[in-house]
């Protein structure tokens, strides 16, 4: 494949997988190189999308708030703006065949299996009864079929609103992890020294160390408290974490992967990660994350009631009347709010009598208050004392969940196994503007910086990189327009790309892979060409094709031994001048 005189060019085939990983960005290629994460979000940063938030009317004097200001400002934004999309059909199905193939030389298969959910695993505790395929909708597949999953840019996830059945913009969980560090950085102006990149074999998530912490989970922030909160969202935050072993660890100075030796983080910010994290994971006891702990154990509410005062008199509520009546109200019962709650409620709730064999909670909630800053191990005394010869609960069962509910130990990457070896770190900081930043990035790329080399190919930068990785995706990682085709001729095909708006979801002088142009209905006429080229080639896997760029000027040539040749011609608005052999 003649592309012309390189840019970075793949020194070797690790390399040029590498590369083009950086193109397609599928959760398995993260998870076999790790470093790719941080490079999508060097590539976000560099994206002009991303920098227009800041002009914003919803960010205007965004960098004068606080902290906390800043981060919910910016999840409503991209909770009014995004979706969670993990659909199969978006980016199409591969074998696990196919990419063991690919990968047998970077990991062990056996260790791929234990650690991606796509291989084999099937998780440490929660997902143990799980169906892990039919869980993703792949029950309905050969069991060797796996999806691709790629990790989108910010402008492919602006662009899903472009796709049929969606109103705004959609991501997968890496991708909402990597645009909210970019987005924090951009618009928040919060340093990325402090911003950490989790990933488990089912899940991504960021962990923010400033103040108490914050975690992504999705489209949303979790504070500390909200870990607390006992709500379903809450839970569903906690899962990944409780149950399943965290596989990498990304930051801007490096990687901590748990099945890779080396380790290349900073290891001063991964002790900093690791203090700030476990601090987040673990709470004192209080009446208030005692209440929370009860309301997510609905087994439990049966076994407790609540002495309260109305109109002049005691009486006796059920916990369950309670925790029922806030599920659907903005009050709780754990806060100053619990007055209001208890006005809510229907008047068959309340009892004059106290109600038999139920514990009275007021009894805990007046202990705690006595016993504040204790840590959850002094109090188990007091806990078995007042659970004893309760028929409704299993007092040891309920002690140690009540634990495990305040203090969560992470299974992190061990760092005393790790080799830690120095990189160059990266250094960009909130006050830089973006072309300051993209101006550092491609230098420090031509000084050899990996990461910096890796942002570019996965900000698409047709200008200063090398091609064939892009082409190489293209072609052996887009099968969505080529099942979605059909059996349309190739001229049937060519007049529908022209159809296709010619505009690129990229600006300037970058691409779309295949599957975006096809997924999204529109692209440059050397988006539709090579996407043109794809179908074909999947169709006949001896074609041979030239792709000649001359600026506006697009022509496709295909044949087979230099048979039955072809050729297509486009109108491109990009300025890019290459000739290709594909």
């Amino acid at each position: 494949m003649n592309t012309g005189k390189p840019c970075f060019p793949p020194r070797n085939e690790k390399e040029l997988e590498l590369y083009s990983s950086a193109s397609s960005l599928s959760d398995m290629e993260i998870f076999i190189f790790p470093e790719l994460m941080y490079a999508l979000v060097l590539a976000n940063i560099m994206s002009p999308v991303l920098w227009k938030w800041r002009k914003e009317k919803w960010f205007e004097n965004i960098e004068k708030k606080s902290l906390n200001y800043k981060i919910n400002r910016i999840k409503q934004y991209v909770m009014d703006h995004y979706v969670f999309n993990l659909d199969l059909e978006t980016w199409g199905l591969t074998t696990k065949d196919k990419e063991l193939a690919r990968f047998k030389e970077f990991i062990d298969p056996a260790a791929l299996a234990q650690s991606n959910a796509l291989f084999g695993y099937e998780g440490d505790k929660y997902y143990y009864d799980v169906d892990i395929r039919r869980h993703f909708g792949l029950d309905k597949y050969d069991a060797d079929i796996v999806p691709y999953w790629k990790t989108e840019t910010v402008e492919a996830m602006d662009a899903f609103r472009f796709k049929d059945g969606y109103a705004t913009g959609a991501g997968e969980c890496v991708s909402l992890s990597a645009l909210y560090v970019a987005a924090l950085f951009v618009v928040g102006r919060i340093p990325l020294d402090n911003i950490f990149m989790i990933a488990t074999p089912l899940h991504s998530q960021n962990f923010i160390a400033e103040k108490d912490g914050f975690i992504t989970n999705n489209r949303r922030i979790v504070t500390k408290k909200m870990w607390y909160n006992g709500t379903e969202l809450s839970a569903k935050a906690r899962r990944s974490i409780e149950n399943e072993r965290i596989t990498i660890v990304s930051h801007l100075s490096g990687v901590v992967h748990t099945f890779y030796k080396e380790a290349c983080m900073n290891p001063e910010r991964f002790d900093h990660f690791k203090r700030n994290f476990r601090d987040y994971l673990e709470a004192g006891i209080n009446f208030e994350y005692f209440a929370n702990f009860l309301y997510s154990r609905e087994c439990y509410w049966n076994c407790f009631q609540y002495r309260h005062i109305r109109n002049g008199r005691e009486c006796y509520i059920p916990l369950n009347c309670i925790f029922n009546t806030q599920r659907s109200s903005k009050n709780r019962f754990d806060n100053e709010s619990r007055q209001a709650l208890l006005e809510e409620m229907d008047s068959q709730c309340f009892s004059l009598s106290p109600i038999q064999d139920r514990i009275l909670i007021n009894g805990i909630e007046d202990y705690l208050a006595a016993h504040p800053d204790q840590s959850f191990e002094s109090h188990t005394g007091f806990f078995s004392q007042i659970l004893q010869g309760q028929c409704c609960v299993d007092k040891q069962k309920m002690i140690e969940e009540l634990g495990a509910f305040l203090k969560i130990t992470p299974r992190l990457p061990d760092a005393a196994q790790k080799e830690f070896v120095s990189y160059p770190e990266l250094k960009v900081t909130p006050d830089q503007e973006r072309e300051e930043i993209c101006r550092y990035l491609h230098q420090e790329a031509q000084n050899g910086h990996s990461l910096a080399i890796l942002s570019l190919y996965a900000w698409r930068d047709m200008e200063h990189t090398d091609w064939s990785p892009f082409i190489k995706a293209a072609i052996e990682r887009n099968p969505v327009c080529c099942l979605g085709a059909g059996e349309l001729s190739a001229e049937a095909l060519a007049q529908l790309l022209e159809n296709f708006p010619n505009q690129s979801i990229y600006e300037g002088n970058r691409l779309a892979q295949p599957d975006e142009v096809w997924n999204f209905q529109r692209g440059d006429g050397i988006e539709k060409a090579l996407l043109l080229f794809d179908i074909l080639k999947f169709r006949n896997p001896g074609l041979q094709g030239q792709l000649e760029i001359k600026g506006a000027d697009v022509e496709l040539s295909v044949h087979e031994n230099g048979k039955n040749p072809a050729s297509w011609r486009f109108v491109s608005e990009k300025q890019l001048e290459k000739s290709l052999s594909l």
